[in-house]
């Protein structure tokens, strides 16, 4: 029996990065010995143990074969027999197909470290292109590494182009698509995800909410970059930059669906694309099942971003009555998650990218205010029903309003 360290263990120790999960083949065994030995099977589809001491998973050497469309269209062949070079010729990624012994040696039959050095995302072999969840997992590994300057293979490039005019990727199934953009939000540059579905043909087919926002203009004045998926992908990154959410950047991205269908007489103009976007986000959502935290946010941040933009010209009753909308005054609420994604939508345009966004200062005063308000007068003062509502709202309104003049003021003495 032979151990080696495999994947993205091995590619992330030779790039000096911290290694958080580390993931280990075996050459030589079977399942009975490794029962015998106290690992403990978890593996559905193809022979994995968990170790008995550091519950790191243990995968026996195996090879596959393509038997139908998609990603669970494969048949497994791990016996004793499978040489460890059999096994990372599998893999998707030379970068990923390496290996290395206890003593820290690294077999790299596929070239690996060469690629790693260069900085280049290449295909193993031609198996890449069985499994269309290697092109999400590519666009995945771009928005992870894009700040150190890895570039997609051309070769690599055309592979997936090919796989995408073959119809493979139409066999993904939403969990898996959802699985891995959740974790691309959850990178450093998750605008590379989609640029790198979008060079191979892909974001079209399983994003295209997002596909038609390109070459959609917006009026260069407000928006020098013009181009709509340009600036929704700008957005995203700046809000990589403001928070960690992956709640904040995914509305941060969707923000403009609207604006694909915005009717042409109106172009650069994009009148009422706030609400026009809500059905469009409510079927990407449903599509991919994406969380409720994170529907309802986009929801409140596309239907409420130009309100936030305007804070300073908004009447202090739409002030209140934006903040009623956003469940502001609920004890868990989610308004400085609003406010950011607001923020990354404001600054993500060329020559925006460091602007300052007082905006956002309003309605957090405005909600403090409102909030401080004493309700106990309103309901000792024997008023039923809706009155109640109209009573509180009143009195926020007045507290807004002069919440808001006195920041102002106190702004222009500054």
């Amino acid at each position: 029996m032979e151990i080696y360290l495999v994947g993205g263990a091995v590619r992330d120790k030779l790039l000096g990065l911290p290694v958080t999960e580390q993931d280990w083949v075996v050459i030589g065994a079977t399942p009975e010995a490794m029962l015998k030995q106290g690992f403990r099977s978890v593996g559905k589809d193809f022979p994995v143990f968990l170790h008995p001491q550091t519950y790191e998973e243990y995968a026996l050497a195996r090879t596959e074969r393509k038997t139908a469309h998609g990603y669970k269209g494969f048949s497994v062949h791990a016996t004793p027999d499978v040489s460890l070079e059999q096994d990372l010729l599998r893999r998707d990624l030379t970068i990923n197909a390496m290996a290395m012994t206890p003593e820290g040696q690294v077999i790299d039959p596929y070239h690996g470290q060469h690629d790693l050095e260069q900085r280049i995302f290449r295909h193993v072999s031609p198996a890449f292109a069985e499994d269309p969840v290697r092109i999400l997992r590519v666009a995945r590994f771009a928005a992870r590494y894009a700040t150190l300057g890895f570039k997609l293979a051309e070769e690599t490039r055309a592979l997936m182009q090919a796989m995408v005019t073959a119809g493979e990727v139409d066999y993904l199934v939403p969990e898996r698509v959802w699985a891995e953009l959740y974790k691309a939000l959850n990178e450093p540059s998750p605008s590379a995800f989609f640029y790198t579905l979008r060079s191979c043909g892909a974001l079209a087919k399983i994003f295209p909410e997002l596909e038609r926002l390109f070459g959609v203009p917006q009026p260069e004045r407000y928006h020098p970059e013009i181009d709509t998926g340009l600036h929704s992908l700008m957005s995203l990154d700046q809000a990589a930059l403001l928070s960690s959410s992956p709640e904040v950047r995914f509305a941060a991205l969707v923000h403009d669906l609207g604006k694909a269908v915005s009717p042409k007489d109106n172009l650069p103009h994009h009148y009422g694309h706030e609400t026009a976007g809500l059905p469009i986000l409510d079927v990407l959502c449903v599509r991919l099942r994406v969380p409720n935290a994170f529907k309802v946010l986009a929801q409140h941040v596309m239907q409420y971003h130009t309100h936030c933009h305007s804070a300073a010209q908004l009447r202090a009753a739409t002030i209140v009555d934006t903040l009623v909308a956003l469940g502001a005054f609920k004890s868990a609420n989610a308004l400085n998650a609003f406010l950011l994604a607001c923020e990354a939508d404001a600054r993500g345009r060329t020559g925006f990218e460091d602007a300052p966004y007082p905006q956002a200062d309003i309605f957090r005063v405005a909600a403090q205010a409102a909030s401080a308000i004493d309700t106990s007068i309103i309901l000792e003062s024997g008023l039923q029903g809706a009155k109640i509502g109209e009573a509180i709202r009143g009195l926020r309104i007045k507290a807004v309003a002069e919440a808001v003049n006195i920041n102002a003021m106190v702004a222009i003495q500054l």
